[in-house]
This record gives structure tokens, C-alpha cells and sequence, in this order.
């Protein structure tokens, strides 16, 4: 577990300089989605999952303290929030929201609440 939702657990088995685009993300009950973008940046770690048809098609953020574990070799990554929990988010509008700080607040503050 991580203090910050922005960095990743040091258990997550986060590689440094592997690029995670296209690794299929998996909820604690099923899929949901492919990595479309990410972001290594110290205390500002994300992905951006493209949910395909299971949310019509939406692009979610997720912050990278909510990755349980990275399989290089089986391009997966786990997440520790259930696909309600995602889909309950805050709305991500990639174009919008990628770089705004009050989004990142907000959505920190989302996620951060699961941690407790």
C-alpha cells in the first residue's frame, strides 16, 4: 500500500522505463479496459485505461497507488478497485483533464478514500 495514490507500491513489480501501453488492466472483478497512455512522473503516476464497450467506450484515469501488480510477460495489470468503483470515478475527459491539478485533487481524493 502506498501513502500517495500517485506513486506506485513499491510491491507492484513497476518496472522503470517499461512502457505499459496496450497491458490489459483487470479489477478486482474482471476486466476493464487497455492501457492507452501513461505516466511515470514522481508523485504523479497514472493510467489511462480505454474501457472499450464496457463504459461505452470512455477513457478512465486511474491513479497509479491503485495498481496491486504489473505481468511484463502477460502485458496485465492488476488494480485493487472493483469496476463500480472505477466507473463511479470522476468523469475523465483526456483532452480536459489530464494535466488539470483540481481534477487530479479530486480524483486523488476519490481514490484515496478506498485506502483507508
Amino acid at each position: 500500500m502506498t501513502d500517495n495514490v500517485w506513486g506506485y507500491r513499491t510491491t507492484s513489480g513497476r518496472l522503470q522505463g517499461t512502457d505499459l501501453t496496450g497491458f490489459k488492466v483487470e479489477a478486482t472483478d474482471g476486466a476493464i479496459g487497455k492501457v492507452g497512455k501513461h505516466s511515470d512522473e514522481v508523485d504523479a503516476s497514472y493510467l489511462v485505461v480505454d474501457t472499450g464497450p464496457w463504459i461505452f467506450g470512455k477513457e478512465v484515469l486511474l491513479p497509479a497507488g491503485t495498481v496491486i501488480s504489473i505481468d511484463t510477460d502477460g502485458q496485465r495489470i492488476y488494480v485493487d478497485r472493483t469496476k463500480d468503483q472505477i466507473k463511479d470515478a470522476p468523469e475523465f475527459i483526456q483532452e480536459k483533464h489530464l494535466y488539470d491539478e483540481e481534477y487530479h485533487h479530486r480524483l486523488g481524493g476519490y481514490y484515496g478514500g478506498f485506502f483507508g
